[in-house]
């Protein structure tokens, strides 16, 4: 059955998830506060800032107008950067209350809000009333839109409390070639796409500096223990962070050169400045921010976090890369 889907956030993530639910047999709008990557997108169907080899479906539209956008959606999707979230909510919020609107909300950010460190579903909920949505429900998991973009085999999930709702997206966005299972601990799916991307900050890191493999695996292994850690005490389902938003996620995160995160911390461990490595990108690297917030976390929540804390203090306070590792490598030996 044809469904009416608006997406709201045109990136390389939202655009693609949006070609997806099109060529699904979707009715699909895409909504930019660009008019020139609504009419790029319109007219030469590709979005080349994102993702410039790629032509998107002639049937998805793209609009600047939300309210186009929203009109008569059964589900929105939001798909822009975590620091955003909260005013393009409020904004759709205004729209679906005139319209008497209440679509199921999906959501495909990975982040904490600075500062209130809550998750993008605590954001959501705060600024769209309940009588304005049927259900939350976050879609996570090891995926980089270039390959998607390839129909390479990619596996998600869809949590959500309400597990109608997640069933319902899982229906909507299913294909030959990317697969969505469902989970019902939406808390520990956020967390863990959040703070993966602390670690893969430091996996690309390891990279720029020239070690290796061990290293690497190294990280990973015990990187997952402390987010883990962290997820927990934040009311996480341990099992969660071994699955596909978990230890999924953090493989892809860590070991891609789609991941922006990677990208940010190959620069930093071949001697970039951050300022330099945040200019060049040219999109946002959301671990960046989710290092400050899980950081201060875990000070909070008095979780040991030593990678997360030996990252911080390289971007924020300024500490030498190596001396960090160093520092790391000489902790006091301890069980695993």
């Amino acid at each position: 059955m044809c469904k009416r889907v608006a997406v709201i956030g045109a990136g390389s993530w939202g655009s693609i998830l949006a070609n997806i639910l099109v060529m699904n047999g979707n009715k699909v709008c895409i909504w930019s506060r660009r008019k020139e990557q609504v009419d790029e997108l319109n007219k030469q169907h590709t979005n080349h800032h994102y993702l410039s080899d790629f032509t998107y479906d002639q049937r998805l539209n793209a609009s600047n107008d939300m309210s186009e956008t929203l009109a008569d959606a059964t589900t929105v999707l939001f798909a822009v950067p975590t620091k955003a979230m909260r005013s393009v909510a409020a904004d759709a919020a205004v729209i679906l209350k005139e319209k008497k609107l209440k679509p199921i909300i999906v959501h495909a950010s990975k982040g904490l809000e600075l500062g209130t460190h809550k998750r993008i579903s605590e954001i959501i909920s705060e600024e769209i009333p309940e009588e304005n949505r049927e259900g939350i429900v976050a879609l996570s998991g090891p995926s980089h839109a270039e390959e998607v973009a390839k129909k390479d085999i990619t596996l998600v999930t869809a949590a959500s409390e309400n597990s109608t709702a997640a069933k319902n997206v899982q229906r909507l966005f299913m294909n030959n070639y990317f697969r969505v299972y469902t989970n019902t601990d939406i808390v520990g799916v956020e967390l863990g796409a959040a703070f993966k991307n602390i670690i893969a900050l430091g996996a690309g890191a390891l990279h720029g500096l020239g070690y290796g493999d061990d290293a690497k695996a190294a990280l990973m292994t015990r990187g997952l223990a402390e987010i883990a850690r962290l997820g927990i005490s934040l009311g996480a389902d341990p099992l969660t962070f071994i699955g596909l938003s978990g230890v999924g996620d953090l493989i892809v995160t860590c070991t891609s050169i789609h991941s922006r995160n990677w990208r940010a911390g190959d620069q930093l461990g071949q001697g970039e400045t951050l300022k330099n490595v945040v200019a060049n990108m040219g999109m946002v690297i959301e671990g960046l921010s989710t290092t400050k917030a899980a950081y201060e976390l875990a000070a909070q929540k008095k979780i040991e976090m030593p990678i997360t804390t030996a990252i911080y203090q390289v971007l924020y306070e300024e500490k030498d890369i190596k001396q960090a590792i160093s520092d790391l490598m000489q902790r006091e030996g301890r069980s695993e």
